[in-house]
């Protein structure tokens, strides 16, 4: 019977969720060379889907040949499981990620508004929007609203403005 032609792609996708190891022996690269064995054989009606699809080594692919595995290999339910977790985790930790960079934007924007009140029609720079950012890592919107505030006050133009709030807010960062 002619052998399943399994796509680049897929065959490195298997490698990458079975930690590039054989699941049969355990044996990995570069004592061993590394095939993709179908879990029920394509012979014996077998899909090429990744769930039916196991990371083998050239001895144990061979040795299990045409055979079926009545339970995928523990292991690989395992690192199935494990996989699934990571991935549902890295999502929930982007969108915690995303949702604190809004709220983040939010702020700068508060900030931003209190700056236009002194200097209508400007705009805070990408890389002043990234400064506020890292300062609100520190002190809360309120004092840097303050700062800004008490900035426009003092000085007569937008760049002694904003240096002298980012000095309000690093004094108040270290405590002074």
């Amino acid at each position: 019977m002619k052998r399943e032609n399994i796509p680049k792609k897929l065959r490195f996708d298997v490698f990458k969720r079975d930690g590039f190891q054989c699941q049969y022996c355990g044996s990995t690269p570069p004592s061993v060379v590394l095939e993709i064995d179908h879990i029920h054989p394509a012979s014996k009606g077998g899909t090429g889907q990744e769930d039916n699809l196991i990371t083998s080594c050239f001895d144990c692919n061979r040795g299990k040949a045409a055979g079926l595995l009545t339970v995928a290999p523990q292991s690989v339910a395992d690192k199935a499981a494990i996989l699934k977790e990571k991935r549902e985790q890295l999502k929930a930790f982007e969108a915690l990620l995303h949702t604190k960079r809004i709220k983040e934007d939010i702020s700068i924007n508060e900030i931003e508004d209190v700056f236009k009140l002194y200097f209508m029609g400007f705009h805070f720079s990408d890389t002043f929007r990234e400064s506020i950012r890292r300062i609100l890592q520190h002190i809360t919107v309120y004092e840097v609203t303050d700062a800004m505030h008490l900035a426009c006050q003092k000085m007569d133009n937008r760049e002694s403005a904003i240096r002298y709030c980012c000095g309000i807010c690093w004094k108040r960062i270290k405590g002074n």
